[in-house]
């Protein structure tokens, strides 16, 4: 079990920029068995009226990272595998990145699909004015 919490979101003029973290805890966690490392991690937005959806995900190192077509070149996924945290660096926001913002985490590789994450943290606002 696997608890996520998701801190960094608000309010920002179109152009401007914010940090999501995700900080992840849980029992599965200890040397002997499972690590955060263990765990692709990956960021999903919903916005009103709209079915939750796919923005970014990272492996368990780092090395291999996916965008949606719609936040590629504007958004960076970034995970500390030190501090068991994911970031997500959004710059260039535009009124249509306005949405409740989700951090999930699943075993294994990446997925480009919200159905395939395991677990969800409570979601952080963000809300981009033009």
């Amino acid at each position: 079990q696997l608890q996520l919490v998701e801190s960094g979101g608000g309010s920002v003029q179109a152009g401007g920029s914010l940090t999501l973290s995700c900080a992840v805890s849980g029992r599965a966690f200890s040397r002997y068995t499972t690590t955060f490392s263990s765990y692709a991690m990956g960021w999903c937005r919903q916005a009103p009226g709209r079915e939750r959806e796919f923005v970014a995900t990272i492996n368990w190192n780092g090395g291999s990272t996916r965008y949606a077509a719609s936040v590629k070149g504007r958004f960076t996924i970034s995970r500390d595998n030190a501090k068991n945290t994911v970031y997500l660096q959004m710059t260039s926001l535009k009124p249509e990145d306005t949405a409740v913002y989700y951090c999930a985490a699943r075993r294994g590789a990446t997925h480009a699909s919200p159905d395939e994450y395991n677990y969800w943290g409570q979601g952080a606002q963000v809300t981009v004015s033009s």
